[in-house]
């Protein structure tokens, strides 16, 4: 009794500091990759791991006993595996990513194995992932993103809502309580309470941090098995022969097809009818005298001319007359209504 009570503050405060690094590389801003960050998500480890050692050493829970029996101060102790597996996803080592996500989904299908056996929240448990399959159980991975079963992403997808309401609504209480409980004047059922709201919130947080490693480790190991047979990430092209280099012109090649647009083509250029035009003698620039016919029309026209002036036809004359007399007894304007000229 006496080796337990010297042993159960140690836990406490070591549990109490891996939880820190925990919160402390959360809220940083740094990259995770950074030394700073690396070396607190390690010394986080190694103190939970001391932690989880020395309570399965003095076994604080067991299969037997009921909730209620467990000691509020020792509720916190679920939290052991939860905490590892999210400071152990935080590790940044490429060359063990595979390794290290194992090692996290394990951790996180302890703690969830130990809130069941406790009846605490109400959840499905992931089934254990196999790592060497059937051809069988092959083939039904490779058709089932051909014939996804609606329903049961329906209710996945609204499980995964009502899981973040319960978060939020969690964290929403845990905040009014953290000051309280810290400050070392919480009574026993407020602590219960305190540390049973954690327990709930790290269940959603196992079961989200699950998927998404179960997501991870399919990438990686479709990675490596196409590093393995040598095959990229898109089927390789069959090699066409070489073509020939050619040019289309649209012009002559529609002219071909449709013609030119107009009758005829033209069999000169402008130049050469020009250049024909003017050994003939025959352009209006270079002083041809008008030939016979013109000039015997233009003499007639104007014998009709003189010939009509000096008979002075009647009905011209009598037009004119008429006219005449109008404007003597008619004013300028005279009649113009529209526009009262």
């Amino acid at each position: 009794m006496a080796e337990e009570e010297a042993e159960a503050p140690k836990l406490s405060e070591l549990l109490e500091r891996g939880w820190r690094e925990l919160r402390e590389v959360d809220a940083s801003t740094e990259p995770l990759n950074s030394r700073q960050l690396q070396d607190k998500v390690k010394r986080g480890l190694a103190q939970l791991e001391e932690a989880k050692r020395g309570a399965d050493q003095l076994q604080l829970f067991s299969q037997n006993e009921e909730l209620e029996e467990v000691a509020s101060a020792d509720l916190k102790f679920f939290l052991l595996p939860a905490l590892l597996g999210a400071l152990t996803l935080k590790l940044n080592t490429p060359s063990k990513r595979m390794e290290q996500l194992q090692i996290a989904r394990s951790h996180f299908m302890d703690f969830l194995r130990s809130c069941r056996d406790y009846n605490i929240g109400s959840f499905h448990l992931p089934r254990p992932r196999e790592d060497s399959r059937t051809e069988q159980g092959t083939e039904e991975a490779v058709r089932a993103p051909n014939q996804p079963d609606l329903v049961a992403m329906a209710t996945h997808r609204q499980a995964k809502i009502e899981r973040y309401k319960q978060k939020m609504e969690t964290e929403k209480r845990l905040a009014t309580m953290t000051g309280l409980v810290q400050s070392g004047n919480a009574e026993e059922e407020q602590v219960r309470e305190f540390y049973l709201l954690h327990i709930h919130k790290w269940i959603s947080t196992s079961l989200d941090e699950m998927e998404s490693i179960d997501q991870e480790m399919e990438i990686l190991k479709g990675r490596e098995a196409m590093k393995q047979t040598g095959e990229s990430s898109q089927p390789t092209r069959q090699r066409r022969p070489a073509m020939k280099p050619f040019i289309l012109i649209r012009d002559s090649a529609q002219a071909k097809v449709f013609g030119a647009g107009y009758p005829s083509l033209p069999t000169m250029t402008v130049d050469d009818w020009y250049r024909q035009h003017e050994k003939q003698r025959v352009l209006p620039d270079q002083g041809i005298p008008p030939t016979a016919v013109n000039v015997a029309a233009e003499e007639e026209q104007k014998a009709e001319q003189e010939k009509k002036v000096e008979e002075d036809d009647e009905a011209s004359l009598q037009k004119a007359r008429d006219w005449d007399e109008w404007k003597d007894t008619h004013r300028k304007g005279y009649g113009n209504r529209q526009n009262m000229g």
